[in-house]
C-alpha cells in the first residue's frame, strides 16, 4: 500500500536524510522511532511533499507521487497529522473537522469520525484552542481521517499529552485500523505507546535506518538505548 524507495532529502548542500527505504502493508502500522534531530519530521514532511526529495520514490497503492505538491498527494490517498497538531484555534472543533473536507469527494463528515472521538461530538461547538492538547491530538487526527486516506502519516503524536490520554489515542488508532483498514506509519519516541499499535518498529539516526524489527520480537532494552540521549 506505501513504499519509500531510496529517498533523499538536503537543507542546501546538507544531506539530512540518506537513502531511506521500507515497505507498509494495507491494514499494517509501522513506527518509526528516534531521538529528537534525528530525522524523524523531515522525513515525514518529505513523504508529504511539504519538503522535496532530492532523489527517491514514494509510492500509494503503486502509484508514485514523489513528483506531486501535497494536495494531490491528499488526493492520492494520504493523510497527515504534523508535529504540534496545528489545529485551527479561532475555528471550532466541527468547522476544524470540515475544512479537511476541502480535498474529499464527499462535503458531509462521515458518521464514523464521531463515534471514534466522541468527545469531539460533545465539544463540537467548543473554540479548537479551548480543548487540551489530547483533545487538539484527536481532533487533528479527525480532520486527516475525513479524506479517507489509504495512508495516515501521523509525527509525533504523543508530544506534550498526558499518560491516559496516550492510551486513548493508542486505543483510537487501533479501532481506525480495524474500521479503515488503512496503512499508518508514526513518528515517535514513546516505546510504550508504540508497542500498544506498531506491527513493526524501525529506529532512525541521523537520516539513516539502523535497526529493524517486528514487534513480538522487540527487545525494548535495545530500543530504549536507541532513544537515549
Amino acid at each position: 500500500m506505501f513504499a519509500v524507495d531510496g529517498l533523499t532529502v538536503s537543507y542546501g548542500q546538507s544531506e539530512v536524510i540518506h537513502g531511506v527505504s521500507f515497505k507498509a502493508a494495507k491494514n499494517e502500522t509501522i513506527a518509526i522511532m528516534g531521538r529528537n534531530g534525528m530525522g524523524k519530521t523531515t522525513l515525514f514532511k518529505s513523504m508529504m511533499g511539504i519538503l522535496p526529495s532530492k532523489q527517491g520514490k514514494v509510492e500509494v497503492d503503486g502509484v508514485d507521487v514523489a513528483g506531486m505538491e501535497s494536495h494531490r498527494r491528499v488526493r492520492s490517498g494520504m493523510a497527515y497529522v504534523p508535529q504540534g497538531r496545528w489545529i485551527f484555534p479561532t475555528l471550532t472543533v466541527q468547522e476544524n473537522i470540515e475544512t479537511g473536507l476541502e480535498k474529499s469527494k464527499t462535503k458531509q463528515i462521515p458518521e464514523d469520525i464521531y463515534a471514534l472521538f466522541p468527545v469531539l461530538f460533545d465539544m463540537r461547538k467548543r473554540k479548537g484552542g479551548n480543548l487540551s492538547g489530547g483533545q487538539q491530538q484527536q481532533l487533528a487526527i479527525a480532520r486527516a481521517l475525513v479524506t479517507d486516506p489509504k495512508v495516515l502519516l501521523l509525527d509525533e503524536p504523543t508530544e506534550g499529552i498526558q499518560p491516559s490520554i496516550i492510551k486513548d489515542i493508542a486505543k483510537v488508532l487501533n479501532e481506525i485500523r480495524k474500521l479503515r483498514e488503512i496503512t499508518i506509519i508514526v513518528s515517535e519516541q514513546v516505546l510504550s505507546f508504540t508497542l500498544e499499535i506498531a506491527d513493526r518498529l524501525i529506529v532512525i539516526d541521523k537520516g539513516k535506518f539502523i535497526h529493524e524489527d517486528l514487534r513480538a520480537n522487540v527487545d525494548t532494552a535495545k530500543i530504549s538505548q536507541y532513544l537515549s540521549v
